[in-house]
This record gives C-alpha cells, sequence and structure tokens, in this order.
C-alpha cells in the first residue's frame, strides 16, 4: 500500500525513513555538487512510497522513482545533511 511521503532531498537522494526503518538509495541521486537533480523539489519532494518487506519505492506526480533498500538494525541517517 502507497502512502503520502516528503522525500528529503536537500543533498541529494541517498536514504529514507519510514516509521523506525532506515533505507538507503539503490542508485543515490544528486547533481554532483550535494544537491539533488534538476527537477526535484528543494528540501522535499512530495509523493508516495510503499514499503514492501525490505524495499522502499518512491514515486511522484513528476515521474519521479527512487528504490531504497533496507538497512538492518540502523538507528539513524548515514549522512547528516546541514
Amino acid at each position: 500500500m502507497s502512502v503520502p511521503f516528503a522525500l528529503f532531498t536537500h543533498c541529494g537522494i541517498y536514504e529514507a525513513r519510514v516509521q523506525d526503518t532506515f533505507f538507503v538509495a539503490d542508485q543515490p541521486l544528486d547533481d554532483g555538487n550535494g544537491n539533488p537533480p534538476a527537477g526535484w523539489g528543494n528540501p522535499y519532494q512530495s509523493g508516495t512510497i510503499t514499503v514492501t518487506g525490505q524495499r522502499a519505492v518512491f514515486h511522484d506526480d513528476l515521474g519521479h522513482t527512487v528504490t531504497f533498500h533496507e538497512r538492518p538494525g540502523a538507528t539513524s541517517f548515514l549522512k547528516l545533511c546541514a
């Protein structure tokens, strides 16, 4: 089931937290300067996320899709963004 989700994009698209589970992007996205790629919102992109097992998939109305995989046992993000 898809639920509304605001994906944090400010320093690029690397991770997502869904409830208490941390996920890392299968293919991180940025513009090469630590920002989201062109066409993405900053600091967030609104859309939906669907979690199935250890996988989460983000979609938005602009056609963006990002697939994430779970980091079992993670309690924080790998990278903090200023």
